[in-house]
Parts: C-alpha cells; structure tokens; sequence
C-alpha cells in the first residue's frame, strides 16, 4: 500500500471515530423499529446532511427539529422532544402539532396532548397518524368507542385495513378491550 493510501486510510478512520464519539446509534422505541441517530444535548441529527447539527431556532429548518423531536419521544425523551419543538417556527404545522401531542401525551398530559392533535387535523384532517395517535391518547383514557371512530376514519383515509396506523391503533383497542 503506498503512503498516500495509508494517509488517506488513516484520516477516514479517523473521521469516524469522531462521528461516533458525535453520535451514537440506538433504536428507537415504537411500533416500527428504525435507526436513530442520537446527538449530544442541543444538537440533532440531520438526514441530509447525515450528521449532528446545532439546533438553532430559525436556521435549523423545522423539518430536522421535528423529525428529531419525534425520534427522541419515541426514544423514551418526550421532554427533549418538546425543548426541540419550541424552537419550530411554523408552530401550526400539522407535523408540529402532531408531535408536540406525541411528546405531551408521553409526559403524561394527555388531555394537553388531545388539544394538539385536533389542531391538527383542524388543519390537516386527513392526516392517519394524527388520527392513530388521537386513538391512542383516547384509548388511554378509557374513551374506546371514539378511539373506534378515529379507527373507522383511518380505514376509509386508508382505503383499507392494510396501513400501519389502522394496525397499530387496533392493536392498542385490543388490549384495552382485554382481547389481546
């Protein structure tokens, strides 16, 4: 092997290591296994990009902050998530709003997480995951027959039983219901 290609080799692991030292990988928790990429406190994980960014209020765009905030509810952090959903600046969007309900629900405010997901489907009603997540918050509070109805509307937005929100949302009614 030639020098350079020594060098070159050298630099790359190199670079890695500092990318692992930067970020750490962990699954996520939810019903659909993925990679998280999880950064140090303050920053987040941006997809295009493939790394750690500072989040920063108006120069992160809302689309890293909330997927971010998402993964890091899902990740047992609703708290973070939350922290990352303030610095959002569309804050009526339905993916805003959708996730703020996620992480509020999570800390245990599920009525304050209820209000969120209505705002959302105000704004976008045809939106299955706001409905899931909505069925979900009402099944937790013992409100089986309207977490049906979100059911229902998710197999007709849908058009069948075959999306993963329908499954996952039926899932949660079974149990509740004891047959599962």
């Amino acid at each position: 092997m030639s020098r350079f290609a020594a060098v070159i080799l050298g630099l790359g692991a190199a670079a890695f290591g500092l990318a692992m030292l930067a970020a750490s990988p962990v699954l996520a928790a939810g019903s659909e296994p993925e990679e998280m990429i999880e950064c140090r406190k303050g920053l987040v994980y941006d997809k295009k990009k493939k790394k750690c960014v500072k989040a920063q209020s108006g120069v992160t765009p809302d689309t890293v902050l909330t997927d971010y905030a998402y993964q890091l509810a899902k990740a047992g952090k609703p708290e973070e998530a939350l922290e990352l959903l303030d610095m959002v600046r569309d804050q009526q969007s339905p993916t805003a709003l959708n996730y703020r309900g996620y992480a509020t629900r999570l800390t245990g405010k599920v009525d304050e997480g209820i209000v969120f997901y209505k705002q959302a489907l105000a704004i976008d009603p045809r939106n299955v995951l706001v409905r899931e997540y909505l069925g979900e918050a009402y099944v937790s509070k013992g409100k089986i027959a309207m977490a049906k109805a979100q059911l229902r509307k998710i197999e007709e937005l849908c058009g069948n039983t075959d999306c993963h929100e329908y499954a996952d949302l039926a899932e949660e009614i079974e149990k509740a219901e004891g047959k599962g």
